[in-house]
């Protein structure tokens, strides 16, 4: 189907094909291409996408994918009643680990630059409603499961452990508020092209891709928060490390301010692991994948008071001046 969209639409003859970690990638004389289902992406947003590779382009980024034009000069395609973007990118191999703090945080300063006002891809100043919107749908499933009686071991977790991570959903909020109502934004705060999950594996293994349908426009400080929740829960006993590096590697390009800082951490405090673990169960069709996913919620459960003092120690361990900058701590951690 995927080489029939190539063939058909743009006259690329793929040489192969491989998956990189994040999805299929078609090699062509040298240039790797991408094949993107649209059909539930609104015309606004694929404008605004578009708009946002073409700055990143002329701002020198080398790893922004391109939209590819079809034979007929259109850049949507319809296949199958279901419509599609090709997108390119050369084929540079760099992988992208070495240097990732520093190489975010250019990222993030050429985003910074773009002028036109984003309204589809923004999330500045959205996390309070979007974590209240979560809070509410997990007390909808809560109320539900106590009226009809948990049916199994991981309905029960769900019930015991629901206050806990809503009073901790409720602290982030409140920090966020705080910071908002608090902090002066500095100009290094301003809304940049970020990425709804900043993941180790974001950029590819093989090769480096700036991929624009991993996108949102918000603060750079959600995509150093995601960075530092996956890699917590990947090597709990042993981030500190790569932590540490990866902020100073960050910072050598553009420091954090007190504001910043205090977004990241209310977005660590946030306990998005626990909510995503409860959705998961809820929407999994297969009795493997419950499983797995009653397996993942209990070893959250039993390591909480890890969670905790990894929130306690944070500013510790990320080294940032709390009583210079008056930073406040979360007093019951």
């Amino acid at each position: 189907m995927s080489r029939e969209i190539l063939i058909n639409h743009f006259g690329l003859h793929p040489e192969r094909a491989f998956f990189d970690g994040m999805m299929d990638r078609y090699m062509v004389g040298g240039l790797l291409y991408s094949i993107v289902g649209v059909s539930n992406v609104e015309q606004e947003t694929l404008v605004e996408i578009y708009k946002l590779t073409e700055h990143l382009k002329s701002q020198g980024d080398r790893y922004v994918s391109s939209f590819v034009p079809s034979k007929n000069g259109r850049f949507l395609v319809v296949e199958k009643e279901k419509d599609y973007v090709v997108l390119k990118n050369e084929s540079i191999q760099s992988p992208p680990e070495k240097k990732l703090g520093r190489k975010l945080s250019k990222f993030h300063v050429r985003g910074r630059t773009y002028e036109e006002k984003v309204v589809k891809m923004n999330r500045m100043g959205q996390w309070k409603n979007l974590w209240e919107k979560r809070l509410n749908q997990l007390e909808k499933a809560y109320y539900q499961v106590l009226q009809d009686q948990p049916i199994d071991e991981f309905e029960r977790m769900f019930l015991e452990s629901y206050p806990y991570y809503t009073a901790l959903s409720e602290n982030a909020i409140q920090y966020l508020v705080d910071t908002e109502l608090d902090d002066d934004p500095k100009a290094e705060d301003a809304g940049t092209i970020s990425h709804e999950r900043f993941l180790q594996s974001t950029w590819g293994t093989e090769v480096c891709i700036h991929f624009p349908f991993h996108w949102v426009f918000d603060h750079s400080s959600r995509d150093i928060a995601e960075w530092v929740r996956e890699k917590y829960f990947k090597r709990s006993q042993t981030f500190h490390p790569d932590l540490q590096e990866f902020i100073k590697e960050y910072e050598s390009i553009s420091p954090l301010s007190p504001f910043g800082w205090r977004l990241m951490y209310s977005r660590l405090l946030f306990p998005l692991h626990y909510f995503e673990c409860i959705e998961e169960y809820y929407i999994s069709d297969s009795e493997q994948k419950k499983k797995s996913v009653e397996d993942k919620l209990e070893r959250y459960l039993k390591n909480s008071k890890h969670y905790e003092s990894f929130l306690s120690d944070f500013y510790h361990l990320a080294e940032v001046p709390v009583k210079k900058w008056g930073i406040p701590l979360v007093g019951w951690l």
